[in-house]
């Protein structure tokens, strides 16, 4: 009987793609998603549907009921900047969203059988204090409610592993990017870009462009995903125990981001700067000696490849848009 696993906001960007490597390992998958960002069209054919809520008691219904043997967690909102608008609205769906899943669980009994995967975020959760390459174990310096919220659902999963005996893993994303990212939606810089050349606009950079990141592909993230929820892991003692940073180690400044992206996709564009948007780190790159040692995970596709293929990607599933 094949494994049944759970993916939160599986209609997204991020999610779809994790779908996808759970289906060709053999795994039974469903998904939960409200469409509030995901497409219909990016759910596998194979996958059952659960079109709910993550706050909803609907949602707490499929968990508690499900029997999976792994949920992934990756249903958010995920723009820093609403976050910093509204974060009462941010914390709803990242705190309360994620303790309607542990509570389901915890009510269930399913707690102690189910492997709960949680995606955070790699770069916000540390803060503009840390020095790049940065480890799992540095000390956390959030500067948006979008990563305050993040760190606050990763104190509760420790808190659910120790007290009440969950298993619970989590990867800390780069700077995702790929094919299935909506450049017209609360997109990444490399899917807005994209964008932006297929209308033929110019590539706005806000702040000077000196700014990095670590910008990691999104089939790559998916198998780290898919590494994080069935390896051997540790027991908990501490938060950042079973945290996995999920990125390339290499940091690349927004401007040299944008010269790449015209020199692998061979269009040209002039670069406009803008001003630096609150709540964005000035520097972001992670260390991921731990998952390559822990889960045997290491990041395969080079920014070049990764930015030629998501640009082909783009332009073959373009949408009209109308720009005022």
């Amino acid at each position: 009987m094949s494994k049944r696993v759970l993916v939160t906001g599986g209609a997204g960007f991020i999610g779809s793609h994790v779908s996808d490597v759970f289906l060709a390992n053999g795994w039974s998958v469903e998904v939960i998603d409200d469409f509030s960002s995901g497409k219909r069209t990016n759910v596998p054919a194979a996958a059952k549907l659960h079109e709910v809520d993550i706050r909803s008691p609907e949602a707490a219904r499929v968990i508690a009921d499900g029997k999976f043997d792994v949920i992934i967690h990756l249903a958010a909102q995920i723009d820093v900047r609403k976050s910093v608008d509204n974060p009462m609205f941010d914390a709803s769906v990242n705190i309360l969203g994620a303790l309607n899943i542990l509570e389901a669980l915890r009510a269930s009994g399913r707690g102690t059988q189910t492997r709960v995967v949680f995606s955070s975020t790699g770069g916000a959760i540390y803060g503009d204090l840390a020095v790049p390459p940065t480890v799992e174990t540095t000390p956390k310096e959030p500067d948006s409610p979008y990563a305050i919220a993040k760190l606050a659902v990763e104190h509760y999963l420790s808190y659910y592993t120790r007290v009440h005996g969950f298993d619970t893993v989590v990867i800390r994303f780069g700077n995702v990017y790929g094919p299935r990212q909506d450049p017209h939606g609360e997109a990444g810089v490399v899917a807005i870009f994209c964008g932006r050349l297929m209308d033929g606009r110019p590539l706005t950079i806000f702040g000077d462009g000196t700014q990095t990141r670590d910008y990691v592909h999104v089939t790559d993230v998916a198998e780290g995903a898919f590494r994080a929820a069935s390896a051997e892991l540790p027991s908990i003692k501490r938060l950042d125990d079973r945290a996995f940073n999920i990125g390339t180690g290499s940091a690349t400044s927004v401007i040299d981001l944008a010269k790449s992206i015209l020199a692998a996709t061979g269009v040209e564009a002039p670069i406009e700067f803008a001003p630096k948007r609150a709540g964005e780190l000035q520097d972001s790159c992670l260390s991921v000696d731990k998952a390559r040692d822990v889960l045997g995970w290491t990041p395969r596709i080079t920014l070049e490849q990764g930015l030629g293929e998501t640009y082909r990607f783009a332009t073959k599933s373009k949408r009209p848009t109308h720009h005022p």
